[in-house]
């Protein structure tokens, strides 16, 4: 069963990685519209959110956003992280360098302690604005699942049949370390093809990414919710502390959600 966010902005809720966290949704209210079709998505498969493709204006989420802010404000509830994530990529909407400008103008006004989170796959790090607009925000959390190819395509399932891990990469290497890397760390049976995160060859591949990245967090996680794809399996916190050492003797910041 998909979960969509019916609204622009929800909450706040609490998550288990960002504190108390007003969600912000720049796309469809009742469908999705994402850059990867991800096994693990919570929001389901793209192909059974296309009943609505409709993104909102640039007006319609300043609205909601001055909206939702003002009216905790004004009901001193607190918010610790201000959230875009939603029903697929929020770096797809064509405004989104715009909405990000606003959303800090909003946020040193009247929660100047909350930091501004964006959960992106990092597909449209490429997109003119995008990089410059999430150096603006205090956690761009982009995800990269891994480094080769055929398993990232089978995991994530990129929708653009050029999609390029080392294109990524390049872009991620832009941010000079001041970003948070998620990843997410799973196994089961995809198609009748048994796929394992702590696979040796797949996990030193990650490693060496990472550590070459250098990024100042790095965010390790595995399925909390029911996934579209019902052969999946949880790794352990045990596991992914364990792949996470290399990173942890570097000086690397480590957070894992089992």
């Amino acid at each position: 069963m998909a979960i969509y966010f019916d609204s622009i902005v929800f909450g706040p809720v609490r998550s288990r990685r960002l504190g108390s966290s007003l969600g912000v949704n720049l796309l469809p209210l009742k469908g999705k519209v994402c850059s990867f079709d991800c096994i693990y998505c919570e929001c389901g498969w793209n192909s059974e959110g296309r009943q609505d493709t409709r993104i909102p204006s640039l007006e319609q989420v300043q609205e909601a956003l001055e909206r939702g802010l003002r009216e905790c404000h004004r009901n001193n509830a607190p918010i610790d992280s201000i959230t875009f994530s939603g029903n697929g990529e929020p770096t797809l909407h064509p405004d989104f360098p715009e909405i990000i400008d606003y959303t800090v103008a909003l946020r040193d006004e009247l929660f100047p302690e909350a930091v501004i989170s964006v959960l992106s796959n990092a597909t449209m790090l490429g997109r003119p604005g995008v990089k410059e607009a999430l150096r603006k925000v205090e956690n761009p959390i982009l995800k990269l699942d891994g480094v080769d190819m055929d398993y990232v395509k089978v995991l994530d399932r990129p929708q653009n049949p050029d999609y390029n891990i080392e294109e990524v990469i390049s872009h991620l290497k832009w941010f000079e370390g001041d970003f948070i890397l998620q990843t997410m760390f799973l196994r089961g049976v995809v198609d009748g093809v048994e796929i394992d995160s702590m696979r040796s060859d797949l996990l030193e591949g990650w490693q060496k990414m990472a550590l070459e990245l250098h990024p100042r967090e790095v965010m390790l996680y595995t399925l909390d919710r029911k996934p579209p794809l019902s052969t999946l399996e949880k790794v352990s916190v045990e596991e992914m502390e364990r792949a996470a050492e290399p990173l942890k003797k570097a000086g690397i910041k480590i957070r894992i959600s089992g």
